[in-house]
């Protein structure tokens, strides 16, 4: 009997314990239902939750008689393709990647800090407004441009190009250069070099120094990009407004630089403000990185006032021109920077020769 009753006990507990089972499948959060969403649930990574990039979003391509543009924060540093477009006036008040421009013809062109290189390649009867590390044309004709370019401009294969000078303002526009790694203050606007020169003609030339940004790229007239606050204006403009190549007026010129602080871009911008304001021109400007043997080449006898400044940062230069702009700029210098530490040319002797060793050397570490 014994035996009899542990053999049928054996398959009751069995269906005791199936019963259990079925119960927590059946039941919220059972096992069943934890083995099936483990099953069904993948591993999500950091990847897998980045925006879908539409390239329809940073493309202009096929348009005519338009205007169209991003606002500020709708492209945030993606790559640009322009192409195949006419008559048209086109916007990018953004920072980018790099951009390409195609087949354009007789487009109004604004382009804002791009990290990287922008080409034009096959466009003509353009005017554009171009901020960035690297520029280049191929097979261009009547291009006129206003350009900050942080290293050498290139044409190649190109006729009747034009250049002035960048300038432009927004308040976005800063944040956007710092985005894009670019220095305000190295523009090397005017420096072409044409890669296919032609004996007898020139290909490129400047633009007049009166010329006026609005008549070359018009503010945008649609609703949507009004909303971006602009001034074309000169003494505004995020990218101090240079000379570059064209002929000095003076054969005085000044060297003034400012070292590494919390206020060096502040006080190159009123530094520029008050010359400017005095009648001096600003030449060229340029922020660059210096060691101490650099100071010995720069600065020579003063070498070492300077050293331990060198170590804090980047130096902003300033390229001053005029009669008497190195007594000018020393006085400015004594009355608004009394408390800053920087370096002014001593005399009109010395300063053309302050001028050429700083720049020489900028060159050589730009690799221009």
């Amino acid at each position: 009997m014994g035996c009899c009753f542990s053999r049928r006990g054996k398959p009751a507990q069995d269906g005791q314990q199936q019963k259990q089972q079925q119960q927590q499948q059946e039941a919220p959060g059972g096992a069943g239902q934890d083995e099936a969403a483990g099953e069904e649930k993948a591993p999500q990574y950091s990847w897998d939750q980045r925006a879908k990039i539409d390239p329809k979003d940073y493309t202009f391509s096929g348009l005519k008689d338009e205007t169209v543009g991003r606002l500020p924060g709708k492209v945030a540093g993606q790559q640009f393709i322009i192409q195949d477009c006419e008559n048209c006036k086109i916007y990018i008040f953004d920072n980018s990647a790099t951009i390409t421009i195609d087949d354009c013809v007789n487009c109004q062109i604004f382009l804002g800090p791009v990290k990287g290189s922008v080409f034009f390649r096959d466009c003509k009867d353009c005017k554009c407004i171009v901020a960035c590390q690297q520029f280049r044309t191929r097979d261009c004709r009547k291009l006129e441009v206003f350009l900050c370019c942080a290293t050498q401009p290139v044409i190649e294969s190109s006729t009747g190009m034009k250049f002035g000078c960048f300038q432009y303002y927004y308040p976005e526009l800063a944040l956007q250069f710092k985005d894009a790694g670019l220095s305000i203050f190295n523009n090397t606007w005017s420096n072409i070099h044409d890669f296919t020169p032609v004996s007898g003609e020139n290909n490129w030339g400047l633009l007049p120094e009166n010329a006026v940004v609005q008549d070359y790229v018009p503010l945008p007239s649609s609703e949507e990009l009004k909303a971006v606050r602009i001034s074309t204006d000169a003494t505004r403009s995020i990218i101090p407004v240079t000379r570059g190549q064209r002929q000095k007026n003076s054969d005085e010129s000044c060297l003034a630089m400012f070292f590494a602080g919390d206020y060096t871009t502040a006080n190159a911008r009123k530094l520029i403000d008050e010359m400017i304001g005095k009648g001096f021109q600003l030449v060229q400007t340029k922020e660059v990185s210096m060691k101490a043997e650099d100071a010995h080449r720069v600065f020579q006898q003063c070498a070492s006032e300077f050293i331990s400044l060198l170590e804090k940062g980047p130096v902003v230069a300033l390229e001053f021109n005029g009669d008497g702009a190195v007594e000018g700029c020393q006085s400015i210098v004594n009355d608004v920077f009394s408390g800053t530490k920087v370096f002014v040319s001593e005399s009109k002797a010395s300063a053309s020769q302050d001028v050429d060793n700083f720049y020489n050397f900028a060159d050589m570490q730009m690799g221009m």
